[in-house]
C-alpha cells in the first residue's frame, strides 16, 4: 500500500439467520460492492446468488429480501468470518493481516446449536477462520463439521461457473443434516 492513501475501516453486517440454521456459510468479508449496497454477494458476477436460486430451484430473478428469506427456508445462515479489517479493494489477498477481527463464532455457535456444519466460500474464508476461530471453537467444545468450496467470487476465474456450481450442488444437497 502506498504511504498517501488512506484505507476505511470495512466492517461486516449482520448474518443472514432464520430461527433453526443447520448450515452456517461463510465469507471472508464482503468485497466494495456488497458494502456499498449492504447486502451480500452484491456485486453482480459474485456466483452465489445464481448458485444457490438454481440450487432450490427458484429464479435469479428474486429480490435480495426473497433470496434471504429463501436461504432460511432451507435452513442455511451466511455470514463472514471477519468481524471487520483494513483491505484497498474487494480482494482477500489485499486484506491487512494485522487489522483482521473475527466475528464472535463461540456466542453464535452457542446461540445457535442447531448449526452442525460450516461451510466456507472458499480458501481465504477457510484460512482466516482456522487462524482466529478454531481453537476458541475447540476450547468451547464446539465442533460443527467444516467444508470448504471454492469461491463463488468473480476473482476466482480459474474454475469456471459451471464446476463451481456442480461442487455447491453437491456440498449443499448432499449435507447430512441431523434431525
Amino acid at each position: 500500500m502506498e504511504n498517501n492513501q488512506i484505507l476505511e475501516l470495512s466492517t461486516s453486517f449482520p448474518p443472514i439467520i432464520g430461527t433453526t440454521p443447520k448450515i452456517l456459510i461463510l465469507g471472508s468479508m464482503p468485497g466494495l460492492e456488497s458494502l456499498k449496497q449492504q447486502r451480500y454477494y452484491a456485486h453482480p458476477r459474485n456466483a452465489f446468488w445464481p448458485i444457490i436460486t438454481s440450487l432450490y430451484g427458484h429464479s435469479e430473478k428474486l429480490d435480495y429480501s426473497q433470496r434471504c428469506e429463501l436461504l432460511k427456508q432451507q435452513q442455511i445462515a451466511v455470514w463472514d468470518v471477519l468481524k471487520s479489517c483494513y483491505r484497498p479493494g474487494s480482494l482477500d489477498q489485499n486484506i491487512e493481516t494485522q487489522s483482521m477481527i473475527a466475528n464472535d463464532f463461540v456466542a453464535f455457535l452457542q446461540l445457535h446449536p442447531s448449526v452442525t456444519q460450516i461451510f466456507f466460500n472458499g480458501g481465504k474464508a477457510e484460512q482466516v477462520f482456522k487462524r482466529y476461530v478454531a481453537k476458541q471453537l475447540e476450547a468451547a467444545r464446539i465442533s460443527p463439521l467444516f467444508h470448504r468450496l471454492p469461491s463463488t467470487s468473480p476473482a476466482h476465474a480459474a474454475m469456471n461457473y459451471e464446476t463451481k456450481q456442480r461442487l455447491w450442488h453437491q456440498a449443499l444437497s448432499g449435507a447430512i443434516i441431523p434431525l
